[in-house]
């Protein structure tokens, strides 16, 4: 059963996360054979306020 989170700086729409849950599951079962159904995805939007990179905030 694989599982994959994905975290992002801001939000994503409800279509964004279909695509890439589509496109994750498809690339797990095509290189990996691991069954779509039994893929778990799990979105984690983080608020650009809260992410730096170096010294600098991204929001």
């Amino acid at each position: 059963m694989p599982y994959v989170n994905i975290r992002v700086a801001g939000k994503l729409t409800r279509d964004q996360k279909k695509n890439i849950a589509k496109e994750v599951s498809d690339t797990l079962h095509r290189i990996a054979a691991k069954p779509k159904e039994s893929t778990y995805i799990v979105f984690d939007e983080v608020e650009r306020e809260n992410w730096a990179k170096g010294e600098e905030l991204l929001g």
